[in-house]
């Protein structure tokens, strides 16, 4: 996806040696500080929650990697 987005003048020279200093393009360099900025904000949202909805988080996550598609027979559901 492309954008056009507006960068603060100060900011270019300060990214363009960057890039330099990683051998990349200034492209690059960007699209590896957003997403360190977004994992940064998940892991901040994620430690801000507390036992249970940590416990409910996991919970869901595992329920959308279960096999809809597979059932279980009631004998085999209920067999100890």
């Amino acid at each position: 996806m492309r954008k056009i987005i507006d960068i603060d003048e100060k900011m270019i020279p300060k990214l363009k040696l960057l890039a330099a200093i990683e051998s990349s393009s200034v492209k690059r360099v960007m699209e590896d500080a957003i997403s360190w900025y977004i994992d940064h904000k998940q892991k901040e949202q994620i430690n801000a929650l507390s036992l249970d909805q940590k416990e409910d988080l996991g919970l869901l996550l595992l329920m959308q990697q279960a096999n809809t598609t597979a059932t279980v027979s009631e004998e085999e559901l209920f067999k100890s």
